[in-house]
């Protein structure tokens, strides 16, 4: 094994197709399978599926890549610290959930960056699974995961087992937020009860480990709501509320520069009993850049201005 297979491997994931992995490394097709096949022998697993409809990975497969990815993030640390290959060059990257207050933190973020040298920022919101590969697999050094109190023991088992650490940046409940033209909006609390009959507008794709969907959708969703907008980000949310007739969402609290902008209000919600967190995670023995160190003053910040 080598440093080329790891690569050759990690890029085949990327693409999903050898053909494609192959082209981008400008190699033959044929020569790149050969060295995967090397690998897998000499390691004694199978990597990769392959069927009529393309390449897929093993679940040993997905563990080796983990692995790939962070020896290669490594060697790149490690060539970037002696060669000076990338020299003065400003790197960040982030996973967040779809949080009002994180983004404003992630604006803030970004006024002090040093605009007199290169500089590149990643910047995603998305699920719990997804910042997680993104970390073990996809090269982005920071993240943030929210989940249910209830499941913490399931999330920082996984956590452990993938090498990851986990540090608690706030608890919350959810709060209702609506246009101030939805009649439920001069209330200065809420049941359940009350929405029924609204539209609940929701993410798409919640995940707690060893979970099925349908379990998970049963401990996220309220069950008297019957019509629901799935969403998978931020942005069209706040114009479906603000548009969009008798919708509300339930979410962390918004910054009021935010409500204002899109004339929403914020109403507690005294049925809302669930406690949420909002996770920092990191690989174990990654070294947090000032990058880094800069974002979470941000988000802690926020933390203490809006919740």
């Amino acid at each position: 094994m080598n440093l080329l297979h790891l690569k050759y491997a990690v890029e085949i994931a990327k693409t999903g197709s050898m053909s494609k992995a192959a082209e981008s490394m400008f190699m033959n097709q044929s020569n790149l399978s050969r060295a995967i096949k090397e690998l897998e022998d000499n390691l004694g697993i199978v990597i990769f599926n392959r069927t009529a409809q393309g390449i897929s990975l093993t679940p040993q497969g997905d563990e080796f890549l983990s692995y790939a990815n962070g020896i290669l993030r490594q060697v790149e640390e490690v060539e970037a610290l002696y060669t000076g290959s990338v020299k003065g060059k400003q790197r960040f990257s982030v996973s967040v959930p779809r949080a009002s207050y994180i983004a404003a933190a992630f604006v803030e973020f970004c006024k002090h960056i040093d605009k007199e040298r290169p500089v590149e920022i990643f910047y995603k919101e998305t699920n719990a699974l997804r910042a997680i590969d993104n970390i073990l697999k996809s090269d982005y050094k920071l993240g943030i995961i929210r989940y249910q109190q209830m499941f913490d023991e399931r999330f920082k088992s996984m956590l452990t087992k993938k090498g990851l650490n986990c540090e608690l940046l706030c608890e919350f409940r959810y709060i209702a937020v609506m246009a101030k033209s939805n009649p439920l909006s001069n209330k200065d609390d809420l049941q359940f009860s009350d929405l029924a009959g609204f539209i609940e507008i929701a993410h798409a794709d919640p995940y707690v480990p060893s979970l099925p969907l349908s379990k998970v959708r049963e401990e996220e969703y309220i069950e008297n709501i019957d019509k629901r907008i799935f969403v998978f980000e931020r942005g069209s949310q706040f114009d479906l509320l603000q548009n969009v007739p008798n919708t509300f969402m339930l979410v962390s609290p918004i910054p009021q520069e935010t409500l204002d902008k899109y004339e929403l209000a914020e109403i507690p919600c005294i049925s809302e009993k669930r406690v949420y967190r909002d996770m920092l995670i990191y690989s174990k023995g990654y070294k947090l850049s000032e990058l880094d160190k800069r974002f979470i003053t941000e988000v802690t910040k926020a933390k203490r201005q809006y919740l």
